[in-house]
């Protein structure tokens, strides 16, 4: 029996499920490089694009993250989850008004999701707008979301 490799050949979409894997692995390296593989064969691939500025991120590599966010609302400008990751990297990069701006329109698209809620909350604690903060936090504490909870302890007392 003899085997061969003839006609099997990675898709963009065989490359995207590995990556995944080496993320749940924590091999983030790993998963950046097959993403970018996915990206090469499928240029507008925007979950790859997404899935691999969040990797960017676990390594702090903030402009690279924002690239790749920004190319994937290029791509598809109603992702959600897109607007939390750069709102999230908005508020890392301490450009607090670009994060609300973010978390406004993600919150308008998904009002149930306690993450943007929590990161809203902070982002008004640097506005200096505690009282929009206190809401936000016990908006997301409502929604299931611990750190919120321990956030009102904190900021709004």
């Amino acid at each position: 029996m003899v085997l061969s490799s003839y006609g099997w050949s990675q898709t963009a979409e065989n490359y995207f499920d590995q990556a995944m894997k080496k993320s749940n692995a924590g091999n983030t390296q790993g998963a950046i490089a097959d993403y970018s593989k996915a990206i090469k064969m499928r240029p507008n691939f925007d979950s790859a694009y997404l899935n691999r500025s969040m990797e960017k991120l676990k390594l702090n590599d903030l402009q690279g993250a924002l690239a790749d966010v920004n190319k994937t609302l290029e791509l598809h400008n109603d992702n959600t989850y897109a607007y939390t990751t750069r709102a999230n990297i908005y508020y890392k990069l301490k450009d607090y008004k670009a994060a609300l701006t973010d978390c406004n329109t993600a919150i308008k698209n998904n009002s149930g999701d306690y993450l943007t809620f929590n990161l809203r909350g902070l982002t008004y604690v640097h506005l200096e707008d505690k009282k929009s903060a206190c809401a936000d936090f016990a908006k997301a504490q409502q929604l299931g979301s611990e750190s919120a909870a321990k956030n009102l302890k904190m900021f709004c007392k």
